[in-house]
């Protein structure tokens, strides 16, 4: 297991502290480690979280999944921003999703032993306090307050497209033998099209991006006992991956956990 932890700051006159912790682990029944996660910053205060599941059953979903967070990391680092709208950030951020796609897609055509490669994707752009998400898969991002924890993504599943149907109820996509089976993922098609979404983080709230590994282990109810206790965030990080081991560990588990304060100058 790997721990990233830290706190970054604007230099405005009110000063967003960004406070996160970045944690991957290989779980109890794989030998390798298809997550990636990364939390990154630039020196404008523009900050991004990444987190990307390899496809497990696929060929080479680690490739996958490493590529697919370090070609976003050059994007992020090298794009030149002026005060961008929320506009100009998605349109950006879309721009480059697809870029990472079919450079994903042409390499497991071009290389016999990733064929079939592919991963979730999840990444959020963090201005201040208002967070642009782009989402491909069944990797989670969720919000936790004092007193509530909403689900902010939308797995990109077969159970969820027969909820939508009328076919099944939420309760019973919760149980479905199924549940796992994804229908989008970056890099296995030539073309796609993320789910996009927007937060606004309230002082102490909290914003975390998660892999299946975590998410179908621990509830919510779970996740927030961990997540709202008072302890350093870096150990939040250490007690859900630990509780997610601790339930089964069959998958990977990483995850991203940030929290916002603001302190005027």
């Amino acid at each position: 297991m790997w721990t990233v932890e830290g706190e970054r700051e604007s230099s405005r006159d009110e000063v967003t502290i960004v406070k996160f912790t970045v944690e991957s682990d290989v779980g109890r029944k794989r030998v390798i480690n298809e997550d990636r996660a990364a939390f990154l910053e630039r020196p404008d205060s523009l900050k991004m979280a990444l987190l990307a599941d390899g496809m497990g059953g696929h060929n080479a979903g680690d490739v996958a999944s490493e590529m697919a967070i370090q070609e976003m990391t050059n994007y992020f680092l090298q794009v030149e921003f002026q005060n961008p709208s929320v506009e100009e950030k998605r349109k950006w951020m879309e721009e480059s999703i697809a870029n990472i796609n079919k450079k994903i897609y042409d390499y497991s055509l071009e290389n016999e032993s990733c064929k079939g490669m592919g991963t979730t994707f999840i990444a959020v752009l963090i201005d201040k306090n208002h967070c642009l998400i782009g989402h491909i898969g069944d990797s989670r991002v969720y919000h936790f307050t004092s007193n509530s924890v909403e689900l902010i993504t939308r797995d990109h599943s077969y159970v969820n497209i027969l909820v939508d149907n009328g076919e099944i109820s939420e309760e019973e996509a919760q149980n479905h033998p199924q549940k796992n089976f994804i229908v989008k993922a970056l890099g296995t098609e030539p073309t796609i099209e993320p789910d996009f979404y927007e937060i606004t983080l309230k002082e102490y709230s909290y914003l975390l991006i998660c892999s299946d590994g975590l998410s179908n282990k621990i509830s919510t109810d779970e996740m927030a006992a961990i997540i709202t206790y008072p302890m350093p965030i870096a150990e939040k990080g250490r007690k859900l991956v630990q509780l997610a081991n601790d339930s089964g560990g069959e998958d990977n588990i990483s995850l991203i956990l940030l929290m916002m304060t603001e302190e005027e100058v």
